[in-house]
């Protein structure tokens, strides 16, 4: 997939209040500091299209950008949090499942981990909660510059190795780096695959209603 053209649209603190659900969305999350503003200009080709800081929990809204005049592209605040009171991480957390509970053209959930760590319980925390809400997800694992291959590598199996011992079939995943753009062609195919997937069973379905 070619990205010709990606502008910003609004943020939200309420799922009711995005855009009208009429495209294919897809949304990017992961703990505070993993990278995932990073990510997203390295994807759109694009230095500021979201904001980086040096402090994490910078995302505090549900941000669309427009992609192609096709599909969406939704920045998610972090579920590892910035030191914030607790009332503002409860209103956090009840934003996130909101949106994640209700957005019907949610396609998949990009969940975003970091290569250079361990398996983070919080990580294995919201992907079990994605099970829990019946929601297709895939690890995108960041910063893969910052470590040996070997080293990228083997923490990606034990990550992976833990997800099974509560899991019995893995999502894809794919190995990212903001510096170098590795990954970038093979996500984009990925969700230029899941939207020509949607846009056929949608035809099907009017098909068979005619």
């Amino acid at each position: 997939m070619q990205l010709k053209t990606i502008k910003f649209l609004q943020s939200e603190a309420d799922w009711r209040r995005c855009p009208p659900p009429a495209l294919p969305e897809f949304a990017f999350i992961g703990r505070s500091n993993v990278g995932k503003s990073s990510l997203i200009n390295m994807l759109a080709n694009h230095k500021s299209l979201a904001k980086i800081s040096s402090k994490p929990g910078k995302t505090r809204t549900i941000n669309h950008f427009l992609v192609n005049n096709a599909w969406y592209l939704v920045d998610l605040p972090g579920y590892g949090y910035a030191v914030v009171s607790k009332t503002m991480r409860a209103k956090w957390e009840s934003m996130i499942r909101d949106y994640l509970n209700f957005r019907t053209n949610l396609q998949i959930v990009f969940v975003l981990i970091d290569s250079r760590l361990e398996p983070q319980q919080k990580d294995i925390d919201f992907i079990n909660t994605l099970g829990e809400l019946g929601l297709p997800f895939a690890l995108i694992f960041t910063k893969a510059d910052k470590l040996s291959a070997t080293a990228t590598h083997q923490n990606i199996m034990q990550f992976r190795q833990k997800l099974l011992e509560t899991w019995e079939e893995l999502p894809a995943h794919f190995i990212t780096s903001a510096v170098t753009a590795k990954g970038r062609e093979e996500l984009l195919n990925y969700i230029e695959q899941i939207i020509n997937q949607s846009n056929t069973e949608i035809n099907r379905n009017q098909n068979e209603e005619n």
